[in-house]
């Protein structure tokens, strides 16, 4: 299997003015780009040349997990935003509610959660083995997959994305990317754990 780079689910020019052409052309065209390549050039000819990305992020370790989960990651993360207004579904917004009492308590949490990590890494909402929603934090290319919990969405903390656009305002990033979220992605992500 041969890994390729996704194809992003709209015009690079859609999330303007909260993330700018430029930064997707470095962070998806460059970035993106390079787990991609190293994640093929590593598994060639390995018992993971033909698995899964899910898969290697389970079982694998050292470089060929990182590059997998980094590729698994950032394609999470691009499907998880829109330049179009979209809503959570009843049943997320309820769980949402019932999780952290209210959606604006939730962002509040998830937003503070992310501007108050130290270092690189992601913010998830993720869906515990009880079915309850946690937001957590991983670091590097860590992700809920590796720990048996299911990822509904994520916000990347790398600097890479969002550098350009704010330099060290992540704060200002934050409250940008949450007006992109694609909650039908997230929505989706929540019904599909019900199949």
């Amino acid at each position: 299997m041969k890994f390729e780079l996704m194809q992003l689910p709209y015009e690079t020019n859609a999330l303007e003015p909260y993330i700018s052409v430029e930064t997707i052309s470095y962070h998806y065209g460059k970035h993106h780009l390079a787990y991609v390549n190293k994640l093929n050039a590593l598994t060639e000819g390995t018992e993971y040349s033909n698995k899964s990305l899910e898969y290697i992020v389970k079982n694998a370790d050292g470089a060929i997990f990182n590059n997998a989960a980094q590729v698994c990651n950032h394609d999470f993360y691009w499907h998880g935003l829109s330049g179009a207004a979209t809503a959570p579904s009843i049943e997320l917004s309820n769980l949402m509610e019932s999780s952290f009492g209210s959606v604006a308590a939730f962002k509040e949490k998830f937003i503070s959660t992310a501007a108050g990590y130290f270092g690189s890494g992601w913010v998830w909402l993720s869906l515990d083995k009880d079915k309850k929603l946690i937001i957590e934090a991983t670091s590097n290319a860590d992700n809920p997959i590796r720990h048996n919990r299911i990822p509904l969405l994520t916000c990347d903390v790398w600097e890479h994305a969002y550098y350009i656009d704010y330099r060290n305002m992540r704060p200002e990033y934050l409250e940008n990317w949450w007006k992109l979220i694609n909650w039908q992605f997230v929505s989706d992500n929540l019904s599909n754990t019900e199949k």
